[in-house]
């Protein structure tokens, strides 16, 4: 009998080989893989640039390399502890057990949940647990992006006068306080995600936390100088925008990603992403035309975000129609809370949110989470959720229940941030000054880093009055700021 012919595809794509397990879907980890770049992005350099260019120059170096600093630092802290603490073996109902995510027998089986088979009452299984076609190490750098993340988003709330030094102490407590306890209860298998409630994609393990833990840092710190909150122009307006664009187009991956799989959930997932951001920002636009006699760029930065940040916890269980519904909500409820109850409410007044957090994150998470328990769709739901039957209010039968689940979960992550933030905000003020001394807060990046954002008065030379004149980054005009330069 004659020898078979050898076989002409290479090793490395060969089924049943160690480089392509027999369970390895190509396509899936590709895409996985792709999302996780995508979401990655979004911070380095998206929120970079965007952090460096929407305040005022003398705090653009400062700004952009607070964001640049908690990339770097959470991902070490997610490999070494974090990963496993939020998707790993339960320690506590809201928590997992902390331990390193590095080795190599670990990092390339099979990717897998364990806390998240779902068991009806009796003990049967109800959904199993969640087991990806791809290894460990695409779904640990998938979920850490996440992480960086919204650490990242939170640094918006202090920006211009949090020391440095206390925000590298704070970066590695509150992710191992409060984002594992977030991520494990909603998604790696705690008692929020048996319990159905719904969060797609992180609107409130990222948005809500964010947004919650930003306003509350940004009430221990303390607000910025007088002069800084009376007049803080962007430096750049059209880098901005390029750091608005890559916010929304890393959103493919942020909310398209989620399902763990290239699958029709996740391109409903992105349909809807862009269909809500966009929505969102034409109706913030509109708003501003309407009360402020003009479109503000920075204003439709803001409405984009909250349409992103809305759609987030929904956005692969809701059909177009209510994607559409959620904009013209993100729209106008965060806008409302922005430029109306903020210049009203004394409490909003006295904490200085530098980019207007609590808003464009906390709220907009917040109304996400209850439309989505609203809108959810039964078979989006069936392709998605652990808990069978799951549907939106709108749906009938046990849809209203979904809304209460959606308000409980919220007030979870509402009360656990504002609590933890606080005791971690406490504790860094004992060893190092929360606040910059008021020196560096009149200076600004020259006093922070030695370093200044732009090189204006000759080839690198740093700025002298006794050469260049007197310069200010203040416009000279005397025309009052209006639309969203009035918060931001």
């Amino acid at each position: 009998m004659a020898a078979l012919p050898p076989n002409p595809v290479p090793v490395a794509y060969q089924g049943g080989t160690p480089a392509v397990p027999v369970w390895l879907n190509k396509g899936d980890n590709a895409w996985q893989m792709i999302s996780a770049t995508l979401v990655g992005l979004q911070s380095v350099p998206g929120l970079v640039i965007l952090y460096g260019s929407i305040v005022k120059k003398k705090w653009a170096v400062n700004s952009a390399f607070m964001a640049f600093y908690a990339f770097a630092n959470v991902v070490i802290c997610w490999v070494i502890w974090g990963y496993k603490m939020s998707f790993g073996h339960k320690l506590l109902p809201f928590w997992g057990k902390a331990g390193p995510a590095l080795g190599q027998k670990f990092l390339v089986k099979q990717a897998l949940l364990p806390e998240t088979t779902q068991l009806y009452d009796d003990g049967r299984v109800e959904t199993a647990m969640v087991t990806p076609y791809y290894p460990m190490a695409s779904m640990v750098w998938f979920q850490c992006v996440f992480a960086a993340i919204t650490l990242i988003i939170l640094a918006g709330s202090v920006l211009g006068r949090m020391n440095i030094k206390a925000w590298m102490a704070f970066v590695p407590l509150w992710l191992t306080f409060c984002y594992t306890v977030g991520a494990f209860s909603l998604w790696g298998g705690g008692f929020l995600f048996h319990w159905g409630v719904m969060d797609y994609s992180g609107g409130y393990v990222i948005h809500l936390s964010s947004g919650i833990a930003g306003f509350t840092a940004a009430f221990w710190v303390g607000p910025r100088s007088k002069r800084d909150r009376e007049r803080f122009p962007p430096n750049n307006v059209l880098l901005m925008l390029a750091g608005a664009g890559l916010l929304w187009m890393g959103w493919a991956g942020f909310n398209g990603g989620d399902p763990y799989a290239a699958n029709v959930d996740s391109s409903m997932a992105v349909l809807n992403t862009n269909i809500c951001a966009a929505t969102s920002l034409l109706v913030w636009t509109w708003l501003d035309v309407i009360f402020f006699k003009k479109p503000s760029v920075i204003g439709a930065v803001q409405g984009m975000i909250t349409g992103l940040v809305c759609i987030t916890p929904g956005a692969g269980l809701v059909q177009g129609w209510a994607a559409i519904v959620m904009g013209i909500l993100s729209g106008s409820v965060p806008w409302f809370t922005m430029m109306i109850v903020h210049k009203r409410w004394t409490l909003l007044q006295h904490i200085d949110d530098t980019l207007g957090v609590f808003h464009t994150h906390a709220i907009a998470g917040l109304l996400g989470g209850v439309l989505t328990g609203l809108f959810a769709e039964p078979q989006l739901c069936a392709m998605f959720l652990p808990v069978t039957n799951s549907l939106g209010g709108v749906y009938g039968g046990s849809g209203g229940i979904q809304i209460l689940k959606q308000l409980a979960g919220g007030a979870f992550i509402i009360g656990w941030n504002l609590v933890v933030t606080s005791i971690i905000c406490v504790a860094i003020n004992l060893v190092i000054p929360l606040r910059m001394s008021e020196e560096q807060l009149s200076i600004g990046d020259d006093a922070v880093h030695g370093e200044e954002a732009y090189a204006l008065w000759g080839d690198g030379e740093k700025y002298d009055s006794t050469k260049h004149g007197m310069y200010s980054d203040d416009t000279s005009h005397n025309m009052a700021s209006t639309g969203a330069t009035q918060v931001v």
